[in-house]
């Protein structure tokens, strides 16, 4: 029987999530604008043997606990850790000049730390120098909304990864291709920017998996890429962007064609298989199945689980989250969003699709503007910033939507308090810490007495149900 760290089982868990694109608009058509970017930025804070599939895959390789060989050369060991961050949101700076329209739209979204999402990717890029992993995999939504330029700019980022010879791997997240929310901010306007194709998208990211792959799927932007260590990574599109982008996620049938005899030649190499994608395989959330889970990806699970793939890598809720199928003999950890509090990202350790471990690591931001010198006064103190970022966020969502509603005002600002800070541990994976707290709380009273109904008061008990544990840390050991 599987062996796991954690001591609740996880087909008992009722599971949480929300999708990213719930509370963000961008204006409906898509040309190149794009503004200058400001020299400098002060920000206020807002508060074995072939034996055929069923039978599990043997491991052609000795597992040691701190690196692993590389099966051509003994002896030589690598670093066995492959880094996952997701949902970055990266923006170009050209697109904006820090103004009204920008503030605008980073104080009104879902809780990201736009106007730090530069800092923040500078400072995992030098965890990723000075680490040096098998492989940083980015599983989408990497830019904001889908803009020419951010990609543009990301990619160039990206390149100090690849010269310190760290493999990188991408795919697109809903986000990405053919978005009409692409924009540029000025001042107070929000101007139309070019989005970008799915040929582009490949052309951008050319040196990120596109270019090197062993096999690319001709009707998707999905493909297989294979680590230093001989494990294939399936990365699949998942996104629906013909004609305009979506958010709910599904595979191609064309896909599922190109995948199956790769996996078959997979499994008869003996060559162990994780696959990744920006949409979840499973119902992590059961509020927002429809635009999170994969459409009809029970297909999916049954292909994966018949070639002996135990593990699947996602994004795409914005929450820190994992789950195992009740059906097959599937893990799936889903990696929140490196441009929300607590900006973490995903380290895992790999060893055979019977063994692995994964485990998150908080960026520090403040550490990095001390090393470059940064002045802005937000970032003495990013953690705190970021959190109250991000707590604000769901503070005001859930004030406007009570506000109408007959109840006191205190009863209304009990309620927002409650959901922002329930919320906000929730996107850490981490709402077991403050359960029996925000339980205790008057802003719990009055939620439970406010309407079972109400699609907030839902999200908020499946929240509740759901912290039997800290989805940060996992571990499989059945060898």
């Amino acid at each position: 029987m599987r062996k796991q760290t954690i001591a609740v089982l996880l087909a008992a868990a009722v599971l949480l999530g929300g999708c990213s694109g719930y509370y963000e608009t961008g204006p409906a058509q898509a040309t190149e604008e794009s503004a200058q970017a400001a020299p400098g930025q002060t920000h206020a804070p807002e508060i074995g043997d072939s034996v055929g599939p069923g039978g599990g895959v043997p491991s052609s390789k000795d597992v040691v606990i701190d690196s692993l060989e590389l099966p051509d050369t003994p002896g030589t060991a690598i670093n066995p850790e492959i880094f996952i961050a997701t949902d970055i949101h990266y923006l170009a700076k050209e697109l904006t000049d820090f103004g009204e329209a920008f503030d605008e739209m980073s104080e009104n979204g879902d809780g990201k730390v736009i106007p730090y999402v530069w800092e923040i990717v500078d400072t995992l890029l030098d965890v990723v120098v000075e680490r040096k992993p098998q492989a940083l995999i980015l599983s989408g939504d990497l830019s904001l909304n889908g803009e020419y330029l951010s990609h543009q700019a990301l990619a160039r980022k990206l390149a100090r990864a690849e010269r310190a010879g760290v493999k990188v791997v991408v795919i697109p997240g809903n986000h990405d291709i053919n978005n009409s929310g692409a924009a540029a901010y000025q001042g107070d306007d929000v101007m139309p920017a070019n989005s970008t194709s799915p040929e582009q998208f490949a052309e951008i990211y050319a040196d990120y998996g596109y270019d090197e792959a062993i096999s690319r799927d001709p009707a998707s932007l999905s493909y297989i890429s294979e680590l230093a260590d001989g494990t294939w990574l399936l990365m699949l599109d998942s996104c629906q962007y013909e004609e305009r982008n979506l958010i709910g996620g599904m595979i191609r049938p064309e896909t599922y064609e190109w995948m199956e005899p790769w996996l078959e030649q997979a499994w008869n190499e003996e060559r162990h298989v994780i696959a990744v994608a920006h949409h979840n395989l499973l119902d992590e959330s059961r509020i927002y199945e429809s635009d999170c889970t994969i459409e009809h990806a029970e297909e999916l699970e049954e292909m994966l689980d018949s070639w002996g793939v135990t593990l699947f890598l996602s994004g795409h809720l914005h929450v820190q989250h994992f789950r195992s199928s009740q059906s097959y003999d599937i893990d799936e950890i889903v990696t929140s969003s490196l441009a929300m509090a607590p900006c973490q990202f995903g380290v895992l350790k790999y060893f055979s699709p019977h063994t692995y471990d994964y485990h998150t690591e908080q960026l520090d931001v403040k550490a990095w503007a001390e090393r470059h010198d940064n002045p802005d006064v937000n970032l003495d103190d990013f953690d705190n910033y970021a959190r109250e970022y991000l707590q604000s966020v769901f503070y005001r969502q859930a004030l406007s939507a009570v506000q109408d509603k007959n109840l006191a005002e205190e009863d209304k600002d009990a309620m927002a308090d409650f959901y922002a800070l329930l919320r906000t541990y929730a996107v850490a994976g981490k709402a077991v810490d403050v359960r029996e707290e925000a339980m205790d709380s008057w802003g719990y009273v009055v939620w439970s007495e406010y309407s079972r109904t109400d699609l907030m008061a839902m999200y908020l008990n499946e929240i509740l149900e759901d912290a039997v544990c800290d989805y940060n840390v996992f571990r499989r050991d059945d060898e």
